[in-house]
Protein backbone atom coordinates (compact mmCIF):
# COMPACT_ATOMS: atom_id res chain seq x y z
CA UNK A 1 0.00 0.00 0.00
CA UNK A 2 1.51 3.60 -0.70
CA UNK A 3 2.14 5.85 2.06
CA UNK A 4 -0.70 8.28 2.24
CA UNK A 5 0.04 12.29 1.12
CA UNK A 6 -0.01 14.69 4.06
CA UNK A 7 -2.90 16.72 2.01
CA UNK A 8 -4.94 13.19 1.67
CA UNK A 9 -4.67 12.39 5.34
CA UNK A 10 -5.94 15.75 6.18
CA UNK A 11 -8.93 15.03 3.70
CA UNK A 12 -9.59 11.71 5.54
CA UNK A 13 -9.28 13.34 9.39
CA UNK A 14 -11.73 15.91 7.75
CA UNK A 15 -14.36 13.27 6.27
CA UNK A 16 -14.10 11.39 9.90
CA UNK A 17 -14.79 14.69 11.85
CA UNK A 18 -17.76 16.12 9.26
CA UNK A 19 -19.94 12.72 9.68
CA UNK A 20 -20.74 13.92 13.42
CA UNK A 21 -20.22 17.56 12.71
CA UNK A 22 -22.94 19.65 11.03
CA UNK A 23 -24.16 23.00 10.89
CA UNK A 24 -27.42 24.12 11.67
CA UNK A 25 -29.89 26.97 10.89
CA UNK A 26 -29.58 28.46 14.15
CA UNK A 27 -25.82 27.70 15.19
CA UNK A 28 -24.07 26.89 11.45
CA UNK A 29 -20.41 25.69 11.11
CA UNK A 30 -17.13 27.45 10.57
CA UNK A 31 -15.45 26.01 8.37
CA UNK A 32 -11.42 26.97 7.98
CA UNK A 33 -9.15 26.18 4.77
CA UNK A 34 -5.75 26.82 5.00
CA UNK A 35 -3.07 26.62 2.34
CA UNK A 36 0.74 27.42 2.09
CA UNK A 37 0.38 31.50 1.58
CA UNK A 38 -3.83 32.12 2.25
CA UNK A 39 -6.34 31.51 4.93
CA UNK A 40 -10.09 31.13 3.87
CA UNK A 41 -12.97 30.70 7.10
CA UNK A 42 -16.59 31.20 5.85
CA UNK A 43 -19.86 30.11 8.22
CA UNK A 44 -22.07 27.75 6.61
CA UNK A 45 -25.53 26.97 6.94
CA UNK A 46 -25.50 22.68 5.98
CA UNK A 47 -29.52 22.73 6.51
CA UNK A 48 -30.06 25.33 3.51
CA UNK A 49 -26.53 24.68 1.86
CA UNK A 50 -25.97 28.39 2.13
CA UNK A 51 -22.39 30.26 3.02
CA UNK A 52 -23.71 32.99 5.35
CA UNK A 53 -20.41 34.78 6.41
CA UNK A 54 -16.81 34.46 4.38
CA UNK A 55 -13.61 36.12 4.96
CA UNK A 56 -10.31 35.48 3.24
CA UNK A 57 -6.53 36.64 3.39
CA UNK A 58 -7.25 37.23 -0.07
CA UNK A 59 -10.63 39.54 0.28
CA UNK A 60 -9.84 43.06 -1.25
CA UNK A 61 -11.18 44.03 2.21
CA UNK A 62 -8.24 42.95 3.83
CA UNK A 63 -5.44 43.08 1.18
CA UNK A 64 -4.42 46.22 2.19
CA UNK A 65 -4.10 45.46 5.82
CA UNK A 66 -2.06 42.21 5.32
CA UNK A 67 0.73 42.90 3.45
CA UNK A 68 2.95 43.72 6.29
CA UNK A 69 1.75 41.02 8.51
CA UNK A 70 2.80 37.74 9.09
CA UNK A 71 0.71 34.39 8.35
CA UNK A 72 -0.46 34.17 11.97
CA UNK A 73 -1.07 37.91 11.98
CA UNK A 74 -3.51 37.30 9.20
CA UNK A 75 -5.34 34.40 10.42
CA UNK A 76 -6.09 36.66 13.31
CA UNK A 77 -7.42 39.64 11.06
CA UNK A 78 -9.14 36.66 8.88
CA UNK A 79 -10.80 35.71 12.21
CA UNK A 80 -12.10 38.81 13.73
CA UNK A 81 -13.58 39.46 9.96
CA UNK A 82 -15.49 36.41 9.32
CA UNK A 83 -16.94 36.97 12.86
CA UNK A 84 -17.79 40.52 12.63
CA UNK A 85 -19.68 39.61 9.66
CA UNK A 86 -21.19 37.09 11.32
CA UNK A 87 -22.43 38.89 13.33
CA UNK A 88 -23.82 41.38 11.47
CA UNK A 89 -25.55 38.47 9.76
CA UNK A 90 -27.32 37.88 12.80
CA UNK A 91 -25.04 34.93 13.89
CA UNK A 92 -23.31 34.57 17.44
CA UNK A 93 -23.07 30.80 18.17
CA UNK A 94 -20.78 28.45 15.57
CA UNK A 95 -19.64 25.01 15.28
CA UNK A 96 -15.87 25.23 15.30
CA UNK A 97 -14.69 22.97 11.72
CA UNK A 98 -10.81 22.75 12.28
CA UNK A 99 -10.83 21.59 8.50
CA UNK A 100 -9.02 18.08 9.53
CA UNK A 101 -5.84 20.65 10.55
CA UNK A 102 -4.02 21.09 13.98
CA UNK A 103 -5.72 22.93 16.47
CA UNK A 104 -2.46 25.12 16.60
CA UNK A 105 -1.04 27.84 15.15
CA UNK A 106 -2.68 30.03 12.30
CA UNK A 107 -6.28 27.65 13.01
CA UNK A 108 -5.39 28.17 16.88
CA UNK A 109 -5.33 31.91 16.15
CA UNK A 110 -8.46 32.77 13.76
CA UNK A 111 -9.99 30.67 16.18
CA UNK A 112 -9.13 32.88 19.16
CA UNK A 113 -9.90 35.81 17.20
CA UNK A 114 -13.04 34.80 16.15
CA UNK A 115 -13.67 34.42 20.14
CA UNK A 116 -12.38 37.62 20.93
CA UNK A 117 -15.08 39.62 17.76
CA UNK A 118 -17.95 38.12 19.97
CA UNK A 119 -18.49 34.68 18.10
CA UNK A 120 -19.07 31.73 20.71
CA UNK A 121 -17.33 28.81 19.14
Amino acid sequence: MAKKSREQARKIRHKRVRRKLHGTTERPRLNIYRSAKNIVAQVIDDVNGVTIAHASSLDNTLRGEMSDKNKTEQAKAVGAAVAQRAIDAGISEVVFDRGGYRYQGRIRALADAAREAGLKL
